[in-house]
């Protein structure tokens, strides 16, 4: 954090009342701002969440299905796809429920990324339509490292999973920059990361859903989510 951005400070700021704490600077050349919470100092990371696909609002973020079938289907592909999947880059998948013909549609789809894999000049982005069921695959280059290097969505028809994988890829750019940038040698306190984010907290279930499917490992004591009507929610911690 540059410590300098009005978003930044806001967050900060909106933090700081949540915990009742207080807000000391973190120095010209640190990348961190400290607070002071129960006679501890906390040293403090904000990230600022990009925004959203246009034109797509909360109300357009798609619910997540998290049934047998949905999660048989990721796993299968997980299993399948991760290790083929180059360090540093992430897989993202997205098919609508409900999923009639599992089996098919996941030979399917891993056929349709296999051949993107053996492909040097693939889209980043695909979208197509099998066994009924509306798919899109994004390629993205990782940050934090997932669980696996396939993230798979299975969400509810007419909506937009773009969101899903914009905030997926965001998360993982904000952690992977968060966890380079360490606090001075002399801190051994808490870690904290605050993310901004420019919608209201209704947001916050897609932000740990997506987070859960993830599945990344940090050594952050508190992660947080400041949003623009103010709401401090906790993701971890």
């Amino acid at each position: 954090m540059s410590g300098s951005g009005k978003r930044e400070r806001t967050a900060i700021e909106q933090v700081a009342r949540y915990f009742g704490a207080t807000r000391e600077q973190g120095g010209a050349t640190s990348p961190y701002a400290y607070l002071m919470l129960d006679a501890k100092r906390i040293a403090v990371d904000v990230a600022v969440m990009e925004p959203a696909v246009a034109g797509h609002g909360d109300d357009a973020t798609p619910r997540l299905r998290l049934d047998k079938v949905a999660l048989r289907l990721i796993s299968r592909l997980q299993a399948a796809l991760s290790p083929r999947v180059a360090d540093g880059l992430v897989v993202m998948f997205s098919v609508t429920a409900p999923i009639r013909l599992p089996s098919k549609t996941a030979a399917e789809l891993e056929a349709n990324i296999s051949e993107c894999f053996r492909c040097s000049s693939a889209p980043v982005e695909i979208s197509d339509t099998i066994c009924g069921n509306q798919i899109r695959v994004r390629f993205a280059k990782g940050g934090a490292k997932p669980a696996s290097k396939v993230v798979g969505f299975v969400h509810n028809p007419g909506t937009d999973p773009r969101v899903l994988f914009d905030l997926a890829a965001g998360l993982l750019r904000h952690i992977g920059a968060a966890l380079d940038r360490r606090p001075l040698e002399s801190f051994d306190g808490d870690r904290w990361l605050v993310i901004a984010d420019e919608h209201d907290h209704a947001r916050i279930g897609t932000y740990r859903q997506v987070y859960s499917q993830l599945g990344v490992s940090t050594d952050f004591n508190k992660m947080l989510v400041v949003f623009a009507d103010g709401q401090v929610e906790t993701l971890t911690g």
